[in-house]
């Protein structure tokens, strides 16, 4: 269990505590207009990054080096989302609930792809993989001459 699933709703409490204690039902009402707006602004930024990739396809990204470039180790999975700006392609099976770990793959127009692995919703492994080019032999003029 993460800490942050005690400390927020302890933290609420004490604010609404404090702000009745120094201004009564008034600032309660202030402390509650407070969290509120604070919810508010999370869940538009919440639905602005879904409906954005909502628009793409699942697990495209414009370019897979760049976004392996700009991934971090402990990102949660909706700024991977809000970054890439399309959600990643799941794979293995899905199950309820998930199971740890959780991995997504995001390929480009070149078929290079991101493999991220997710633990508890944060980004603890991903790789690049990048296909492999045919090389061909050079018809230089010059060469044969």
């Amino acid at each position: 269990m993460r800490f942050n699933n005690i400390l927020i709703p302890a933290l609420a409490i004490v604010v609404l505590i404090w702000a009745y204690d120094s201004m009564e039902w008034m600032g309660v009402g202030m402390a509650l207009t407070a969290m509120v707006s604070w919810f508010l602004l999370h869940y538009t930024r919440l639905i602005h990054i879904f409906n954005r990739a909502s628009k793409r396809p699942i697990g495209f990204v414009d370019s897979a080096v760049m976004m392996h470039v700009k991934i971090k180790k402990g990102m949660p999975l909706l700024k991977v989302i809000a970054l890439t700006k399309s959600l990643g392609q799941k794979q293995g099976e899905m199950t309820n609930p998930p199971v740890d770990p959780e991995i997504y793959t995001w390929t480009d127009g070149s078929n290079s792809s991101v493999r991220c692995e997710f633990v508890g919703g944060r980004l603890t492994v991903w790789e690049l993989h990048r296909p492999q080019l045919k090389e061909e032999p050079s018809h230089n003029a010059l060469e044969s001459a």
